[in-house]
Parts: structure tokens; sequence; C-alpha cells
């Protein structure tokens, strides 16, 4: 199964963390903001003045320095980030803002000041719940992120300033929302590993610039022929996932990946933040709302219905559960909703690295899976 008709920026874009677009924000004047986590509201960090980038670390020719200080059996995302960024890889990066939301991302963040300290650093703690506390707990924590933001960068981070910012992000969230809404067609007209394409590029480039291209797709996909030789509609569902050849191995043998459920990922990723009110508090409601990170120790049932919710409005024949090696979170997550799901649902549970490896494996794991559908 072979998508066609994608354009050649998308692809360029995610080849590189300073591709052609950020660069281009680079001489416009632009600082750019790394950041690593989707509790890291995008409208705070793209006020006036400031260009976010969802740092990626594409194909990592192995982790020996990072290994001495983080562990060679720690997250290998976080790994991959240090040694790209103790290689100079993300010298472009003027503020590094990262979350507390596992050990090894505060193992991450501890190393890069020390190592390699960024002109800006900043940690948000974020909390292990989603109640009212939780949410007062936040608005705290993105406020103090916006105060520093302000200080060191000279940018309005205002009421006024987000609530344009929101206007901007929603606005780009409805462009890719039309691309997804094809996927819900019973021959959708692009595959799940296009889609995921074009939403990491989205995370690594100007908003701006992706305006043009993205409403130019979404018209030409809607008259395009769909997708063939479907033998069975995916959801996958998951740890932090950046790397869409994976999708693109479970659609090579007949699977077709409809909608997706994990970091980087478009559900819940395309909900648009409320506005009107206490931008910041709209923020942080709309974080702790959508993400439903494993982080959140009281909310599996939640997570549970929603995968469920998205299975039966996608028609997803069965669940691809994965999660990278080492990820705390959703080791412990995966072994739990594999138990839950699988009294609803088929489910192939898959161990990853974060780099794309082990393709005739995870090949011969879909295969058979497929098979187990009866497809």
């Amino acid at each position: 199964m072979k998508q066609t008709g994608l354009p050649d920026v998308f692809g360029e874009i995610i080849a590189d963390p300073c591709n052609a677009l950020v660069e281009r924000a680079l001489d416009d004047g632009r600082k750019v903001i790394g950041y690593t986590c989707s509790y890291v509201p995008e409208p705070l960090v793209s006020v006036e003045g400031l260009q976010p980038v969802r740092l990626r670390a594409p194909d990592p020719c192995g982790t020996p320095l990072a290994d001495t200080y983080l562990s060679s059996v720690g997250c290998p995302y976080c790994r991959s980030l240090l040694e790209n960024a103790l290689d100079g890889r993300y010298d472009f990066v003027e503020g590094w803002v990262l979350t507390a939301s596992c050990d090894h991302t505060r193992r991450l963040y501890d190393n890069l000041v020390y190592l390699s300290p960024p002109p800006f650093a900043h940690i948000l703690d974020v909390p292990h719940k989603t109640g009212a506390p939780a949410l007062d707990w936040l608005t705290e924590e993105l406020d103090r992120l916006a105060r520093s933001l302000a200080d060191h960068f000279g940018v309005d981070t205002g009421p006024d300033a987000l609530a344009e910012a929101i206007a901007r992000h929603n606005a780009h969230l409805a462009r890719v929302g039309a691309l997804a809404a094809l996927r819900r067609r019973d021959l959708p007209p692009l595959t799940g590993a296009a889609f995921h394409q074009v939403l990491v590029a989205c995370g690594m480039a100007p908003k701006d610039a992706l305006a043009g291209p993205l409403q130019d797709l979404a018209r030409a996909l809607d008259r395009s022929e769909p997708v063939r030789s479907v033998r069975a509609r995916l959801l996958v569902v998951g740890s932090l996932l950046d790397e869409p050849a994976y999708l693109r191995v479970l659609e090579d043998v007949g699977g077709l990946v409809v909608a997706d459920r994990f970091c980087v990922g478009s559900l819940p990723g395309l909900e648009p933040i409320p506005t009107g009110g206490d931008p910041l508090r709209a923020l942080a409601e709309h974080s702790l709302r959508q993400t439903r990170c494993p982080r959140m120790m009281e909310d599996f049932d939640l997570r549970l219905a929603d995968i469920l919710a998205a299975a039966r409005t996608y028609r997803a024949d069965g669940v691809v559960l994965q999660a990278m090696k080492f990820c705390d979170l959703w080791g412990v997550e995966s072994m739990a909703l594999t138990d839950a799901l699988r009294g609803t649902l088929p489910v192939l549970r898959v161990e990853r690295e974060y780099g794309f490896g082990a393709e005739g494996q995870l090949r011969t794991r879909a295969q058979a899976f497929l098979e187990s559908l009866g497809r």
C-alpha cells in the first residue's frame, strides 16, 4: 500500500530539525523553542517572536555518549535527544522547554543543563491528577513559564498575545482537521503513515508556512482515488511515536491505520483550545483534559473509554498497542490496557526502539495479527 501525491515538503521537514522552513523563521528573527511533550502548550511558545519545534532525533546512529550519562537501559528518545544535543545538532534551538513527565525526561533536563546548557532552559512540573487542584497547579506552572519567556526573550506573553496565538493555533488545527476527517471514510484517500508524516512535520515547522500546502493537499485528496487493498482497519495507541515508517510497515502488509492515539498523534491532538476567559487557564485545562497520559494515575478508565470510542468511530478491526523500550509509563499501562481491551477488540502489543528498526520482526508480527483477524 503506497500513498501517492504527498508533497515533498512534508518529508523534507521531518528529515532535519533545522529544516528550510525553520531556517527561514530564524532569518526572520524568530527564536526557536524546542519542546518534547504534549503537556507543553504550543500557543505559549509560539507568541510573536518565538517559533516552537517539537524535537525529533531522526536516524540516530547510536547513543554512546548519552548512554554514559543516562544509561543504555533508559528511554531511547531521551538518549537520542541528548546525543544530538551534545553533537551540536540543536545549536539553532535557543530555548528548551521540557516537562517533568517522567524520571527519564527529568534526567535529560539535568544532564542537558549540566553538559551543554542552552541559552534558555525550563522544565514544567506536571501534576499526577486532573482535578481542580491540578488545574490550579498547572495554570501556575504555565504562568511561571510565560514570565520566564517574556523576561528572557523580550516577547509579549500577556493575555492578548496568548489569545492571538491560540486563535492562530486553532486555525491550524482546523486545516489539519480537514485531512483527519477524510480518514473516517469507508475507503480513505490517504494512508495512516502519510497522515502521520504530515502531523510530525506540522510540529517541526512554522504553521503559517504550511497553511497553503495543507489546504492544497486536503483539496487534492478529497478528489483522489481511495487507498486500495485494505485487509483491516487499525487503531494505533501508545507512547511517543514520531517515525511514520513504523505505521508504513503495518500498512505494507495490508493494514490501514485509520486513527492514532499517542504522543504526536491526532487523537486528541486536533481538539481546538477553548477561547475566552484566562488564556493560561484555558491552555492548562486543555492539556489536562486532552492529553490522557498514563502519568495521570486515576484516569485509566477514561483512557480506556477514549480508545474504545475511537475504535467505534473509526470502525477499527483491531488495536496495535505500541510502547518504546524502557518507557516506565507505557510499560505498565500497556499491560493493563492489553488485558482490558482483549475482551472487546483484538490487540497486537509491540515493544519497539525509538529510531526505526527491527522491520522484519514487526512485519512478521503484523502479518500474523491480520491473519488472526481472518483477513
